[in-house]
């Protein structure tokens, strides 16, 4: 399972703090310009479209992709629960926002 991420992503931020990505097994991928491997990642799950509208988003082990924050959250919680790591922060129903399309590929 891969988080594809962004540095200056508020909602991408949220996640890799809300949750121990590396104990649920969740690898994260950061895109910027100089991470070549993780852009041809992206592609590779053709997401390169997906990530210039928002980020961030989540691949699963099957290959499928969820998009929207409440999804991920949602999946990653569920995952947490199965592994058995906390959560530092639960979510309080509004998220972040990126009004300044910080949480896109650009």
């Amino acid at each position: 399972m891969t988080l594809f991420t962004k540095d200056d992503c508020v909602l991408c931020e949220q996640l890799k703090k809300q949750f121990d990505l590396s104990a649920m097994e969740v690898q994260v991928e950061v895109l910027g310009n100089n991470d070549a491997g993780a852009l041809a990642h992206l592609a590779w799950h053709g997401l390169v479209e997906r990530a210039r509208k928002a980020l961030p988003i989540l691949v699963l082990d099957d290959s499928s992709a969820l998009h929207e924050f409440g999804h991920i959250e949602s999946h990653l919680l569920d995952r947490a629960a199965r592994y058995g790591c906390g959560v530092a922060v639960r979510h309080a129903g509004k998220q972040a926002g990126c009004e300044s399309g910080s949480c896109a590929l650009q």
